[in-house]
């Protein structure tokens, strides 16, 4: 292999000749691991190979060592630690650090991504203990170079979301400190160096806690921060303010003398900096404070009701800076681009977000400066500050008492309506959001009989005036028509004399030549917001609406075949999309009363699975609306499954298209629901699919619960009939409630653990409802017990939520009634058991159904107690499969179709 050419390979434009070249690359590693780490690390340290290559080295080196996934980049860094020997591991390290001193700048940046690679692996298990004192040593005596590598390095190091290598960082925070604050320092004459060194230091913060403790260590990185803000390189500027926001975030209780000193005089500055990206950072500092002090208002509320003496500090800084802060943020609203695309985030639409979270922050403190504001400008000449007048009004919405903002409300309306007619776009859509964020927040001020018509038709007119408009647009009718609603189920609502003529304009615009496919999607969804909240005395237009639907979605279907573009056909799968979700939404709104339509909306959708191609997004929706007409017709959706099943059959074993076949997965769990034992005959198969999901490598763990779910809603359908599958799903549940929680479980496995369980107490429920109404309780005396420790889990770990609570209750009352004879009344008599119970039906914060769960738990708790069973029941200690190797024993269940 010629190493230089397969490299320069990588880097062409030519697709064939890219992923022929990466192809040759991973054939290399296959063959020769260490030998090919060598030669790529010693082209790396080529000084006379040109600085494309030697970065396109760094690249693939790196990638040998990267996963998107965990569990692969787990295997990955464990090639490194098995395969390869340990002069070469010296070696390939020694030519990445000597990369780091290359004259070549862009070699040594390169350099810096792979070395960071290998510190991943290496620095939680106590190896490589001379790579931070050398990065230290190459920033303090280096060339310039080779500092800017160096720096570069520490801060990719320390931006990882490793949480072994965040721990072990923590362990080196004083060699971090010492290189980047040398390097960040106004002494620093290198402005590339100065520049990597705040960049670096912002990505250290969270590493340098006990440093930040020290008031004197403290006190020196704030000053070399704030120096660094008044820095001429704009880059270095940037990097400051975006390590005060950091700073703010993490050490918010140590800022009080800083926000006095310096930080209020800083940022106001930075915010009026003539660069946009200074000016950005700058408000975004402002955010971050109110983000933080709307957390601690919160923190402290709950500790407060939970009788708690414990409270973060909280100094009222946004509430202090209101009089200098706001007038700044509101002139900032008024520098919008025009030409500005609708997801560009610019220094105006960041002034915005500040000001939403300054309202939520200090309340009714934003009011007399943001309308003084308004009242000067909102007839001003110049549309800047007419649109920045509208936008600041809206803006406060939310935060500020209601009593204060209802006549304010009042009175802006007539003159919101009037502006959605002014001669320039960008404020007519700003009127349009505003009127959006008052439907969405301050309802209650919109008078129906005044002001709901007017308001109606000019965000109607504005819709249909210009594309620009048209999502703010929508988003204020569906605000509308969701705050408008009603009680569920009323015979009329505000919106009842409106209904008509908004649905038939809705159905126009979507029809409209020149709608593009952004307004034709946006207009389908606030249809669906009307269908759904409509009230019963608009059900019959809701029903006549259907055959214009029905007719729109038929008359795509032949359109599959006259596709000749990705444009065509991504226009053609959005119309089919939006039109399938409103046909949903039709269903589920009219529930049995679709029955006379239900034919021919199978046919439709049956034929829309049948021409769709594949990774389509159309598939995802029918299922949506076929699950809904399942959940309407129950028991008489059973004629269409020998037509429907093979498609669901295909999306439930099709991994790879995960959305697809996670909408299988409810589907399945939807038709069982409705068509309860008449589904029996569809279950084997279903059951093989599912349990082949379960153990797969392609599908992510977020699909386990789901699948656990499942296997409780086929149980409660089919009764005493889920003995065929109660041991391969016992085996199942058993397996995965041995995944715990530990102080090292990240955030986001903390999260699937406990989603997990849930799911896990779901599919106990279902079996044990199952088989006591089977009259087959008895068999599942071999997984009591392991039920019990479950709960008993459940109850200890604080980690748990109110839906993993209620259905643990579930499965307390459920196994109680299925052994009313006390056969385990031991278990029941165990103190936790009514504590939780107790716990669950006195918390306030639940839902009622929660607390009724619990209360009924209780009662089959004390029945229990009070029964005199004949053999005390005494736990041993099972032994659980671990939970790596919780698949390897699932098997397939033989399959009847």
């Amino acid at each position: 292999m010629d190493v230089n050419q397969v490299l320069e390979g990588t880097l062409s434009p030519d697709v064939t000749v890219r992923t022929n070249a990466e192809q040759q690359l991973t054939q290399a590693a296959e063959a020769d691991f260490s030998g090919y780490l060598t030669t790529l690390a010693q082209e790396l340290a080529n000084e006379q190979a040109p600085s494309h290559i030697r970065q396109a080295a760094a690249l693939a080196l790196k990638n040998s060592f990267s996963a998107r996934e965990y569990a692969r980049l787990r295997q990955v860094q464990q090639r490194w630690l098995t395969q390869i020997d340990a002069n070469i591991k010296s070696s390939v390290k020694n030519l990445t650090l000597k990369t780091l001193s290359s004259p070549d700048a862009r070699a040594g940046q390169a350099a810096a991504q792979f070395l960071a690679s290998i510190a991943a692996i290496e620095i939680p298990r106590q190896q490589w203990p001379e790579l931070m004192p050398t990065l230290v040593q190459n920033v303090g005596e280096g060339q310039d170079h080779q500092k800017q590598a160096s720096l570069t390095a520490i801060g990719y190091i320390c931006e990882t979301e490793d949480v072994e290598l965040r721990e072990s960082l923590t362990a080196h925070s004083n060699a971090i400190l010492t290189a980047v604050v040398q390097g960040a320092r106004k002494e620093e004459q290198n402005d590339d160096v100065r520049s990597a060194a705040i960049q670096a230091l912002s990505d250290s913060l969270e590493f340098v806690r006990t440093n930040f403790e020290n008031e004197g260590e403290r006190n020196y990185i704030m000053q070399v921060i704030c120096e660094a803000t008044q820095a001429s390189d704009i880059r270095i500027q940037q990097g400051a303010y975006g390590c005060l926001n950091r700073i703010m975030g993490l050490y918010y209780d140590k800022m009080r003398f800083y926000m006095e000193k310096a930080l209020f005089g800083l940022t106001i500055q930075g915010m009026k900096s003539e660069e946009e990206d200074v000016a950005k950072l700058a408000v975004e500092f402002w955010c971050t404070v109110c983000e933080e002090e709307i957390s601690i208002e919160d923190d402290n509320a709950q500790a407060t009701a939970e009788g708690s003496t414990e409270t973060r500090p909280y100094f009222n800084f946004a509430r202090v800076a209101t009089q200098e802060v706001v007038p700044v943020l509101l002139e900032l609203l008024a520098k919008q681009d025009e030409d500005a695309a609708d997801d560009e985030y610019n220094v105006s639409r960041a002034a915005y977000q500040c000001l939403q979270l300054w309202s939520q922050t200090v309340g009714s403190t934003i009011v007399p400066p943001v309308l003084q504001f308004v009242e000067r400008h909102l007839r001003s000449e110049d549309w800047h500050y007419r649109d920045a007048a509208v936008s600041a009004f809206g803006a406060i919405m939310e935060g500020p008492d209601e009593k204060m903002l209802d006549p304010l409300v009042k009175q802006a309306l007539p003159v919101l309506i009037q502006m959605m007619d002014d001669s320039v776009v960008q404020v007519k859509d700003s009127a349009a959001y505003a009127l959006g964020r008052i439907c969405e927040t301050c309802s209650e001020s919109i008078e129906p009989s005044m002001h709901l018509q007017p308001l109606i038709t000019s965000l109607f007119q504005g819709l249909s005036s210009h594309p620009k408009m048209a999502s703010s647009c929508c988003w204020a009718l569906m605000n509308l028509a969701e705050r408008f609603a009603g009680e569920p189920g009323c015979q009329e609502n505000p919106l009842s004399p409106h209904f008509q003529a908004c649905v038939t304009h809705l159905l126009q615009v979507t029809e409209r030549g020149d709608a593009d496919n952004q307004l034709r999607t946006a207009a389908y969804e606030v249809l669906n917001a009307f269908i759904t909240n409509a009230a019963n005395d608009s059900l019959p237009i809701v029903a006549s609406m259907s055959d214009v639907v029905l007719e729109r979605l038929e008359k795509t279907i032949p359109l599959q075949q006259q596709v000749v573009s990705v444009e065509d056909k991504l226009t053609l799968e959005e119309m089919q999309t939006s039109l399938s979700s409103v046909v949903m939404a039709i269903i589920q709104r009219l529930d049995v009363e679709i029955k006379p339509q239900a034919d021919r909306i199978m046919q439709i959708l049956l034929q829309l699975l049948s021409t769709v191609g594949a990774k389509s997004s159309v598939p995802d929706t029918v299922f949506a609306a076929i699950g809904a007409l399942a959940n309407a017709l129950e028991g008489d959706f059973l004629k269409y499954m020998d037509a429907f099943v093979p498609y669901l059959y295909n999306a439930l074993g099709n991994q790879e298209e995960p959305s697809l076949c996670a909408m299988a997965i409810g589907l399945v769990s939807d038709i069982t629901r409705a068509l309860g034992e008449k589904v029996q005959p569809y279950c084997d198969t279903f059951m093989n699919y599912l349990l082949n999901n379960l153990r797969s490598t392609v599908l992510g763990n977020q699909f386990k619960p789901a699948i656990l779910q499942c296997f409780g809603d086929i149980a409660q359908a089919i009764g005493g009939h889920f003995e065929t599958y109660l041991p391969i799903v016992a085996q199942v549940l058993q397996q995965a409630a041995g995944i715990n929680i530990n102080e090292q479980t990240s955030y986001e496995m903390l999260d699937y653990v406990v989603s997990l369980r849930e799911g896990i107490m779901d599919a106990w429920d279902g079996a044990i409802v199952a088989m006591k109404s089977g009259g087959k309780a008895q068999l599942l005396a071999p997984y009591v017990e392991s039920i019990f420790q479950l709960l008993q889990i459940v109850y200890t770990d604080p980690n748990r939520t109110e839906a993993l609570l209620r259905s643990s209750m579930g499965v307390v009352g459920d196994l109680a009634d299925a052994f009313p004879n006390g056969e385990y009344a031991e278990a029941f008599r165990a103190d936790w058991l009514t504590v939780m119970a107790k716990e669950v039906r006195s918390n306030r914060e639940f839902q009622q159904r929660t607390q009724d769960t619990a209360r009924w738990a209780r009662e089959q708790i004390k029945r229990q107690i009070g029964t005199n069973a004949f053999t005390p029941f005494r736990f041993s200690t099972p032994e659980f499969p671990s939970p790596a190797s919780s698949t390897n024993s699932i098997r397939y269940i033989p399959s009847q179709h």
